[in-house]
């Protein structure tokens, strides 16, 4: 499996990536009626990319997050709709990893996720 940020190959390989299928409905034109039937008005599918990391050095987490400052950019991973590898433009949200531990003079970070989504 490869996974790439504009192009390039990823600065630290995850431990898990989960793919999540968003509709977006047009909060106007979507209403359930009085018997409860849902009326829909789906206006896009997008993607929502979860990364879980193992414990990373600060020479691995460094890189990685500097690949994803950029406001959007290119992401390409294996798509379970699609069948495939695809590129998809995206931002990334919160990036909460745990307190850096350190071991023979090199921190570590633990825990540390992030979500991609679908610009």
């Amino acid at each position: 499996m490869y996974l790439k940020i504009n192009g390039a190959d990823i600065a630290a390989m995850p431990a898990s990536i989960q793919v999540t299928i968003l509709d977006l409905d047009d909060a106007e034109s979507t209403t359930r009626t009085a018997d409860g039937t849902l009326h829909r008005d789906r206006v896009a599918v997008k993607r929502q990319i979860e990364l879980t990391f193992n414990t990373l050095r600060m020479d691995q987490i460094s890189p990685l997050l500097r690949q994803m400052s950029d406001i959007f950019f290119d992401f390409t991973y294996p798509d379970p709709m699609v069948g495939s590898y695809i590129t998809k433009k995206v931002y990334v949200g919160d990036r909460p990893g745990n307190i850096p531990f350190e071991k023979d003079n090199v921190l570590y970070w633990s825990g540390f996720k992030m979500t991609l989504t679908e610009r």
